[in-house]
């Protein structure tokens, strides 16, 4: 697979409680020591790692990020393609960075670069 599926994100209004779900359903050891209470669930031998937290609107969802070389011509093609630019791409302070589109059934979808 040339541009495969690189981290996870489940997010929704209480990380903490999605977090403690995660780790007691699937015994993942998931570290949310930092200012943001992001938890960072590492990858295990032939998977991903992802991140369990809190939204920034309070809302639920998973999203799944596509490693990918050129953020930005990911985001071009996807438009050409009946997507739709959700977030351009922008740098994680100490991570990757990232961007988001929307398909055409309104799914959203991560970009990551540099993880």
């Amino acid at each position: 697979m040339s541009n495969p599926v690189a981290w996870f994100e489940v997010t929704g209004k209480d990380g903490k409680k999605l977090q403690k779900f995660y780790a007691d359903l699937f015994g993942w050891k998931i570290d949310a020591n930092n200012p943001q209470d992001y938890g960072m669930v590492p990858a295990a031998e032939g998977g991903i790692g992802g991140g369990v937290a809190a939204s920034q609107d309070g809302s639920s969802g998973v999203t799944v990020y596509v490693g990918v070389d050129d953020l930005q011509k990911a985001l071009d093609k996807a438009e050409k393609l009946g997507g739709k630019t959700v977030m351009p791409p922008m740098e994680i302070e100490g991570g990757p960075t990232i961007a988001m589109f929307t398909d055409p059934e309104g799914n959203t979808i991560g970009l990551m670069k540099g993880m």
